[in-house]
């Protein structure tokens, strides 16, 4: 399908994406569905995943094949722009320079946090009584 090299894995939450960058003009799809009709026309989510190569100046040179498993959307689009950005530093060594200040190489490592037996979610406890 794609050179093996040229992926990047962006991870957050229970998301994982595999991101490939083609030559193009452009274009965003997911999970061979497009872009902007998988992330419901979201701007903020749209804005999210372009914003390493905007500031790169290349959104209009490559095009961005990306495949998602698990997790909700925000999870999603942040682990689609881990995986670009991580792939444009191995594209070139520069790019990371320029990328690291902005936050995109850093790799947000939240969790949700496992359920304790004896209440009602991780932390949420049944309510007390006195008496």
């Amino acid at each position: 399908m794609f050179q093996k090299q040229k992926i990047g894995i962006g991870k957050r939450k229970q998301a994982v994406a595999r991101v490939f960058l083609v030559p193009g003009n452009g274009n965003l799809i997911i999970n061979n569905i497009p872009g902007e009709k998988y992330l419901q026309y979201n701007t903020a989510y749209l804005n999210t995943i372009w914003s390493p190569l905007k500031i790169l100046q290349l959104e209009t040179q490559y095009d961005i094949v990306a495949i998602l498993t698990g997790g909700g959307l925000t999870s999603q689009t942040e682990s689609i722009q881990l995986g670009i950005a991580r792939l444009l530093c191995k594209m070139d060594s520069e790019n990371r320079l320029i990328l690291k200040p902005y936050g995109f190489l850093t790799r947000d490592s939240r969790i949700k946090e496992r359920k304790k037996y004896g209440l009602r979610k991780a932390r949420k406890a049944p309510q007390y009584s006195k008496r």
